[in-house]
């Protein structure tokens, strides 16, 4: 079992930046050398959209087309957090953001996993962009 808690979500302006943080706690050694992390976030009346995904060893990085480029997922091996830093922020980006974590292969690790639900997930941080 992997407990996840989010912060960092607010309300900003078009162009503004937020950082997401996501602690890890209730891992076990075994697990937390094969995890799969990453972000999803969902909008009112929207499916899920695996945002990033960053294996353990930092060797990984998975966007969706729609934030490479503005977002970039990071890891801290010592403190067991990873990060979701969100630069020029579009409307569009406003949703629940979620972080999630997953035990698979480094080659497995892609954002597809948690659209497919894979994992465990926190309970979701409010981001809010306006125009």
């Amino acid at each position: 079992q992997v407990h996840l808690v989010e912060s960092g979500g607010g309300s900003v302006q078009t162009g503004g930046s937020l950082r997401l943080s996501c602690a890890m706690s209730d891992y076990s050694e075994y697990s937390i050398k094969r995890l799969c992390m990453g972000w999803f976030r969902q909008a009112p009346g929207k499916e899920r959209e695996g945002v990033a995904a960053i294996y353990t060893t930092g060797t990984i990085a998975d966007y969706a087309d729609s934030v490479r480029g503005r977002f970039t997922i990071s890891h801290d091996n010592n403190e067991h957090i990873h990060y979701l830093q969100m630069d020029s922020l579009k409307p569009e980006d406003t949703a629940t953001y979620y972080c999630a974590a997953g035990i698979t292969s480094p080659n497995d690790c892609d954002r597809g996993l948690w659209e497919r639900r894979f994992g465990y997930e926190g309970q979701g941080t409010q981001v809010t962009v306006s125009a």
